[in-house]
């Protein structure tokens, strides 16, 4: 290599070219407004996504809610919480918004319940105690409906059993309340085996319907000829036993309660339906009573008073109780001009028949009943009211024999028909007493008094007259008499002449006699001696 070629070569290079640059480029600070949006994102949709169910349950009253504190509870768990309480639009109900978690939104269906728990005394119970400390809440009973449901009213009392409890209703009608109350207890043999649920009066205002829940496994008890009574108090009866006091346990003295039992001589096995209708009895004596298929209703028209007889009086057949009374009217008869009572009874035929006689199933005792009432009045029979105590007074109706009875027949164009009757027995002294009255009235009591007057004024005369005549005669006659007495007297003294005359006639007497004893003994011995003379004698 030459000296004038001492710098080093120079490589050969492609010549130089131009790289445009991208215009963005990332920068760090773009990268929190990122992450920010990013975790807003997130976290609304985590809101949205755990957001609960919004609801509103209508109450009568706001008391115990109060916004953001009243909670919702399902088995003492929290569900939710009221957000706010405002008049519905109406202003006769208030509105509690509440919201809910969502697991539990599938419970808000058709017949979930909700009550305000409060402290509160209902069925012999006490409940609610724990809301003086914690405040009141609202509380949930979750139905068994699958349609769903956001709009719900409240119940003013808490139910008296959850939807989960296994049991059945029945509903009973009664003819009035009583002391019973929502939650009073129904016993079965004198165990508590259900309560009353709610009860309403019937929209004619002449009953009241009751709901009963009975628990399992008892309700399988409830039969078809189940009988219900009220169970409330005491009840005592006094008959030939002596007294008898009957009660179910003192809490049903207290509050009140309902009973049932099948009558001993049923033989239904078939259990009743749910909400399956029984009527509600005042007394267990009523309620095992026989319950008669047939009812005739007859009219028996009386003319004197019925005081003390009243509706549901025994109509009785010789201590046989075979009806009642149903109605007592009055009636005034134009053509006699007069009033009478009417009595309309209701008589049961199949209790002249016998159930266990001759393989008998009950019914009436012949296919004509009307020729056989009609052979019964022909023949005697009679209604007519009795006393059936004389303290209180209370009468009843009897249908007996009475041979002296009236002839009277049946008025079968009446409806219901008249049967005959006669005054009773009080009545048909009464009628006497008022015949001897008014006999004793016809008689001319001043007339004879008159005469009696008149009588004793002339007795009086004689006995003046007798006194001034007659009494010194008879004065006179008198001191005879005396004399002749005295004089008898002397001669009958001992040593009166009279005296010894008399005694010795009485020894020629006894002489006399001994003789002729003593030939009477000779003749009774020789009677010959009355032709021949004595035995001795010679002729």
């Amino acid at each position: 290599m030459s000296g004038s070629n001492d710098e080093p070569a120079t490589p050969d290079f492609p010549p130089a070219e131009p790289v445009p640059r991208s215009r963005w480029r990332m920068q760090l600070v773009w990268l929190v407004p990122i992450v920010a949006i990013l975790i807003g994102g997130w976290l609304a949709t985590k809101a949205v996504l755990e957001r609960g169910e919004k609801i509103s349950i209508s109450f009568k009253t706001g008391e115990g809610l109060e916004a953001g504190k009243t909670k919702l509870k399902f088995k003492d768990v929290d569900i939710g919480v009221v957000e706010a309480v405002q008049l519905s639009p109406d202003h006769k109900s208030v509105v509690a918004k509440a919201e809910v978690t969502r697991d539990v939104a599938g419970l808000l269906v058709d017949n979930t319940r909700f009550w305000v728990v409060r402290p509160r005394i209902s069925g012999g119970t006490v409940s609610g105690l724990g809301t003086l400390l914690s405040g009141s809440y609202i509380d949930v009973d979750v139905g068994n409906a699958r349609k769903a449901r956001r709009d719900f009213v409240g119940l003013e009392d808490p139910p008296v059993f959850a939807s989960d409890v296994p049991g059945r209703e029945f509903t009973l009608k009664s003819a009035g309340l009583g002391s019973l109350d929502a939650g009073s207890p129904v016993f079965f043999r004198r165990l508590r085996v259900g309560q009353i649920a709610s009860y309403q009066l019937d929209p004619n205002g002449k009953g009241v319907t009751l709901k009963v829940f009975v628990n399992a496994p008892y309700d399988q008890f409830v039969k078809a000829d189940t009988r219900f009574w009220h169970a409330s108090g005491v009840n005592m009866a006094l008959d030939t036993n002596g007294v008898r006091v009957e009660t179910q346990s003192i809490v049903s003295i207290i509050i009140g309660g309902i009973a049932f039992e099948s009558p001993p001589d049923s033989s239904d096995d078939v259990e009743a339906a749910p909400n399956a209708k029984f009527e509600l009895y005042s007394a267990r004596a009523e309620a095992m009573q026989q319950h008669d298929r047939i009812v005739d209703k007859y009219i028996v028209n009386f003319t004197d008073s019925v005081r003390g007889l009243t509706v549901g009086a025994p109509v009785d057949f010789r201590g046989v109780v075979i009806g009642e009374v149903t109605a007592i009217y009055t009636r005034f008869d134009r053509a006699h001009q007069r009033f009478s009572i009417p009595v309309e009874i209701e008589i049961y035929p199949e209790r002249f028949t016998s159930r266990y006689q001759d393989g008998q199933t009950g019914g009436r005792i012949s296919d004509d009943p009307r020729g056989i009432a009609n052979y019964l009045v022909e023949h005697g029979f009679r209604f007519q009211l009795r006393n059936g105590n004389l303290l209180t007074g209370q009468l009843y109706l009897t249908f007996d024999y009475f041979p002296d009875a009236p002839k009277a027949t049946i008025d079968w164009s009446k409806s219901p028909p008249e049967l005959p009757a006669v005054p009773r027995t009080l009545q048909s002294i009464q009628d006497s007493v008022t015949r001897l009255l008014a006999k004793l009235n016809s008689i001319p009591f001043e007339g004879i008094g008159n005469d009696a007057r008149t009588t004793l004024r002339t007795t009086n005369a004689l006995i003046a007259q007798l006194n001034a005549e007659v009494v010194p005669k008879a004065q006179g006659t008198l001191t005879s008499a005396q004399t002749m007495l005295d004089s008898a007297n002397s001669a009958l003294q001992p040593d009166s002449s009279l005296q010894q005359s008399t005694e010795d006639a009485m020894r020629e007497l006894t002489r006399t006699a001994v003789s002729l004893r003593t030939l009477a003994d000779y003749l009774s011995q020789h009677p010959e001696a009355l032709v021949r003379g004595k035995s001795g004698d010679k002729p």
